[in-house]
Order: C-alpha cells, then structure tokens, then sequence
C-alpha cells in the first residue's frame, strides 16, 4: 500500500492540476501486459511441481535399483535421475530408435499402461553380464533374439517390482509387465497427441552408459495428480515412518548367519610334533576338565560356557553372559 497524503498536499496537487502545472500522463506508468503463448494443442497438463515430485520418487525408485541389480549382475550398477519434462507422446515415440527395449508396464489402480524405455547398449551389456561375460556391449546393434528377450523380460520385471515402494507415498500400485517391444513403429500405446511425462535416468553398469527413459501418461496419473505435489509427498513420507523400516531391518539382521564357536583351549608343540600328529595322539591343553570354556560369536567374547553333549552331538550349557564388548 502507497503512502497516504496529507490534507496539505492533497490541496497543493489539486491546485497544480487545476493550473496545468500537473500532467496525470508524466507520473502514471502504464505497464505493457506480457502476453504468453499458449499451445492449445499441448495444453500444459503437468506442473513443474508434479515434475520435482516424480523426480524425487524416482531418485528412491533410482537407489533400489543401484542397491538390488547389482545381486543379479555381479557388478557395480549406479542409477540416477537426470532429469524431468512434460511432451506429447509423438514427440517420445518419434526419438526411438532400432532396436529399442520398450517394456509396457500396467500399474493398477492407475488406468493405463506406462513405457520404460531401455536403450539397446545397456540391455546388451545386461545380457554379457547374465551370460557369464564382462558386461560389453555390442559394436554394432542388431535385433534381440528370443532367447535374449526372455533373459531381458526377467530383469525388466525385477526393475518394475520395486516400483512400488516408491509409489507408496502417492498410491499403493501393483505394477506387472504386459509386453516388451524391440521396434519402435509398433509402438503406439498411447494417443500420439496425449501429454506425457519424461523421467530421464542414467544407468552405468561397469564402464558402460546408456539412458533409461519412464514415459507416464497425463491420464494414468489423473486420479492421483492432486498427490503429486511436494507438501503432500512429503507429509505421506512424515505419516508413513511409523518404524516400519527399523521392523525390516532387524528381521533382516535376525536372518543373518554368524559363526559361534567354542574355544577350548590352547597349546604349543613344535612344527615337527604337528607335522607327526596322527588320529589317536593327545594334545595337553591349558585349561582343566571343570574350567569354563570361552565362547565367541563372530570376533566377540560372548559368553562363558561348560562343555557338555545332547543326544549324540557335542553341546555348550552357557553359564555367563560377557556384556561388555
């Protein structure tokens, strides 16, 4: 709000317009309205806050698939989020390029199908590392055989099953695989004027780069747009931390295998006496019948133990717990 004049000067500018000593024209600024242009053909259905938060769910969707693909390569995978754009369908469908590895994915409850578009150098490198190779692609692209398509179907369907955890925060989805398509003219699976949404990653398995591409159409997303902002992802993600990670993490740990052994006891022979040893010889051991046995889980004292047996095995009756480390 301006300042508010005076009764003083209220009168003095009245007196100076009344003589022509004031000009409205010479303090009155008429701003020139900047027109925008707007594409009715490509109505901008995406916002960019719709862009940034499919950004940061696939950042999660990227450290899955950099945590899990490397159990099934054997090698070191790094996924990363480029980038994010809003484009007709025509506009994607027209950049494809032979081969291509395009996997069309339904996502319930969302309608539709979403594209995950691979580029060959990558699925060719999968396909070396799967078949016991150094994971290089080929120097000159060819088509995929059936065999290496069925290969590809089931990497594709491992990658899709962890979209779901990072979906959890907009919709609970149950994604599946519906095809794999290698030519880029059958690719019509979306009206070619429909507004869609480019997620851009970087896949790098190895020495070998190559780009992935998730096409989501503006009507698979419709009943779920009004999701799609930050304040509302990030109040799901606050909502949902309700200890459920640290219940998997602990019963992750619980499965784990560590060594637990027993120490009997200790002794020192010579190289000569140890070369000689035969089934029938005794070793002399530091510690009696009635001594305690140390008992180690990994590299760490445990606990204190007498020796025993069950049934017809050898058995440790643990006495003490050793609680410091």
């Amino acid at each position: 709000m301006g300042d508010v004049l005076s009764q003083s000067e209220i009168d003095e500018l009245l007196s100076a317009f009344s003589k022509g000593e004031f000009d409205v024209n010479d303090t009155v600024d008429v701003a020139e309205r900047s027109v925008k242009d707007y594409d009715f053909a490509r109505p901008s259905k995406f916002s960019k806050d719709h862009l940034r938060t499919l950004v940061f769910i696939f950042e999660h969707y990227a450290r899955l698939l950099s945590t899990n693909l490397p159990v099934y390569l054997r090698k070191n995978v790094q996924v990363e989020v480029l980038h994010s754009e809003a484009t007709t369908y025509s506009e994607f469908s027209n950049a494809l390029s032979n081969p291509v590895i395009l996997g069309i994915v339904s996502a319930e409850p969302l309608n539709g199908n979403f594209i995950i578009e691979i580029a060959d150098s990558i699925g060719f490198a999968i396909l070396d590392r799967m078949l016991g190779g150094g994971g290089i692609p080929l120097d000159k692209s060819r088509d995929f055989t059936d065999i290496e398509l069925s290969i590809l179907e089931k990497i594709m369907c491992i990658c899709i099953e962890h979209l779901i955890e990072p979906w959890q925060s907009v919709v609970d989805i149950v994604p599946s695989l519906e095809q794999i398509e290698t030519n880029s003219q059958f690719a019509q699976f979306i009206s070619p004027n429909e507004m869609t949404s480019i997620i851009t990653m970087n896949i790098k398995i190895g020495s070998i780069e190559g780009l992935m591409n998730v096409c989501i159409p503006f009507t698979c997303l419709e009943d779920v747009i009004d999701r799609l902002n930050t304040k509302y992802w990030y109040a799901t993600l606050q909502a949902n931390d309700d200890g459920l990670y640290r219940e998997a993490i602990e019963s992750a740990i619980s499965k784990a295998s560590i060594p637990v052994r027993a120490l009997l006891g200790h002794s020192m022979i010579s190289v000569n006496d140890f070369v000689g040893l035969v089934p029938g010889d005794i070793i002399k051991l530091d510690t009696k019948i009635d001594d305690e046995l140390e008992v180690y889980v990994g590299n760490l004292k445990k606990f204190n133990a007498l020796p025993g047996a069950s049934s017809d095995s050898y058995a440790m009756r643990i006495t003490s717990i050793i609680r410091e480390e």
